[in-house]
């Protein structure tokens, strides 16, 4: 059985003696690497675009939070001390929202980062490709 891989392959010749096999032309290589190139960047568009939406969300919730924290507090200056014990659980609760939510802005941050240097880095190693126009 492993005879046959071992057998080299033969080519048909024409009349003229060429042989069948043909290499793709130069464009439509180029164009099939653009393509794949295309598509490693649009996904990291994608990737970025979503996390971009994702901070933006939680930023709002993260200053709504601390909007209606800053209403529990109340104004006086001996307020901690005379605090209902309901209204220190809902501090405890706002607190615990916002500290929650200020570690992923920090992560979202972090990853923005890093998707942006991908692209470009991408970017860098193909200079004359076009890349898709973000979508909205």
């Amino acid at each position: 059985m492993f005879q046959l891989l071992w057998r080299p392959r033969t080519y048909k010749r024409t009349s003229q003696g060429n042989r069948d096999f043909r290499a793709r032309s130069s464009d439509r290589d180029a164009g099939t690497d653009r393509s794949r190139v295309n598509s490693i960047l649009e996904a990291i568009e994608n990737a970025l675009r979503a996390t971009e939406q994702e901070r933006s969300g939680l930023d709002r919730r993260v200053e709504d939070a601390l909007a209606r924290a800053a209403v529990t507090i109340g104004n006086g200056t001996d307020e901690y001390l005379e605090r209902d014990a309901l209204d220190s659980h809902h501090q405890d609760l706002f607190g615990t929202e916002i500290s929650n939510g200020q570690r992923r802005l920090k992560e979202l941050a972090t990853t923005l980062t890093h998707f942006k240097f991908l692209k470009a880095a991408v970017l860098s190693r193909f200079p004359d490709l076009n890349p898709p126009s973000p979508k909205n």
